[in-house]
C-alpha cells in the first residue's frame, strides 16, 4: 500500500508552549492507527497538528508525499482529512439532516449511505442537534465527517461519556469503516484495550514523544507493557481479531 500520511521529525505546540517533540510515524492507505498515552501526553495536540490548528516549529507533515505544514485547515479537509473532534461540535440549531448536508462533498459517502450506516440518524433526521443523546451526537459527528468523503478519519476520544453497549456498537462501526470500506483512521482513545481492538497499528506518546510503535494486536496481548507505559492492563476486547 502507498503511504498516506507521515510525520517527519515534527515539533509543535500552542503559542510559545511546545507539546510534541520530534515525532516520526507513518500511515498507509487503508490502515488504522491507535494513539495512546497518559493524560497530557500530547494525543489531542497531535490530531490538532494534523488539522493545522497548532504552531509547527520543526519538521514536515507529508500527505501523499507533499508537505502540508503551511496548508490551512480547509485545504486539508479538501485533500481528504476528516476530523471528529472530542467535543463533537454538532450544530445544535440544525436538524440531523442539515448537519450532514451542510458539509457534503462529492464522493461515495452521501446522505443515503450515512443513513444506512447509522440507521438511528435516519430515524432522528428531523430532530435538531441539541435534541440528540450523547451517542446519537457522536454518530452524527462521525456521519458528518464521512459526508466530506475523507481518505483519513481522525477520531479524538470518540467513546468518551458513552454507555458501554453504545461503545461496543460504535467501536465495531469504526472498525468496519477500515476493514470493509478501506478508510484509513487514526483513533485517540483513553481506553487502550478498546483502541487496540479497533486498529492495526499503535503508537504510544509520553511527554510529546513516541515511546512505542508496533502492531495493535501485539500490544493488546502484552499486559505488562501496557501497564508500564499506560498504567492500564485489563482484558483484551472481544472486538480484537487474533
Amino acid at each position: 500500500m502507498a503511504e498516506l500520511l507521515a510525520f517527519d521529525d515534527v515539533t509543535a505546540g500552542h503559542g510559545g508552549t511546545t507539546v510534541l517533540h520530534g515525532l516520526n510515524f507513518a500511515l498507509d492507505e487503508g490502515q488504522s492507527l491507535a494513539v495512546l498515552g497518559r493524560n497530557g501526553a500530547g494525543k489531542t495536540t497531535l490530531i490538532e497538528t494534523m488539522m493545522g490548528h497548532t504552531r509547527v516549529t520543526q519538521g514536515a507533515i507529508r500527505w501523499r508525499g507533499e508537505d502540508i505544514v503551511r496548508w490551512p485547515a480547509y485545504r486539508r479537509v479538501h485533500a481528504g482529512l476528516g476530523w471528529v473532534p472530542q467535543e463533537r461540535e454538532v450544530f445544535p440549531s440544525l436538524t440531523v439532516e442539515e448537519n450532514l448536508t451542510v458539509v457534503a462533498r462529492c464522493g461515495p459517502w452521501n446522505l443515503q449511505r450515512v443513513y444506512r450506516f447509522f440507521p438511528a440518524l435516519h430515524e432522528r433526521r428531523r430532530n435538531h442537534g441539541n435534541q440528540l443523546s450523547g451517542g446519537e451526537q457522536q454518530m452524527l459527528a462521525i456521519g458528518r465527517a464521512l459526508m466530506t468523503n475523507p481518505e483519513l478519519l481522525l477520531l479524538d476520544e470518540p467513546m468518551e461519556g458513552l454507555a458501554p453497549t453504545l461503545v461496543e456498537t460504535l467501536a465495531a462501526s469504526v472498525r468496519q469503516l477500515c476493514e470493509q470500506e478501506g478508510l484509513a483512521s487514526i483513533v485517540v482513545e483513553q481506553h487502550p484495550v478498546l483502541a487496540l481492538a479497533m486498529t492495526h497499528r499503535v503508537i504510544v506518546l509520553d511527554r510529546g514523544k513516541v515511546v512505542h510503535a508496533g502492531s495493535s494486536a501485539a500490544l493488546a496481548a502484552d499486559a505488562e507493557s501496557r501497564e508500564r507505559m499506560l498504567g492500564v492492563s485489563g482484558l483484551v476486547s472481544p472486538l480484537l481479531v487474533p
